[in-house]
């Protein structure tokens, strides 16, 4: 099971949320420190609002694009 960390940028949803998780990665032949991001719809059942660090986790499928939940804040 994965487990991500990211930032919450949008919780208007009843029961869901949207994070966004950063990946960083260094190019083999540039060595240029590349930063990704993605985001993910989560399930939100500990409230978490906008602008909070949060850990992730995957799990199975809640709806047609919810893969993943919250498991934990970690900052305010």
């Amino acid at each position: 099971m994965k487990k991500l960390t990211g930032l919450v940028i949008s919780a208007k949803f009843d029961q869901g949320a949207i994070v966004m998780v950063e990946t960083s990665w260094r190019h083999p032949l540039y060595s240029k420190l590349v930063r990704r991001s993605k985001k993910y719809l989560v399930q939100n059942d500990l409230k978490a609002e906008e602008g909070q660090w949060v850990e992730i986790q995957e799990t199975r499928p809640l709806s047609a694009r919810k893969r993943f939940t919250i498991t934990g804040v970690i900052k305010k």
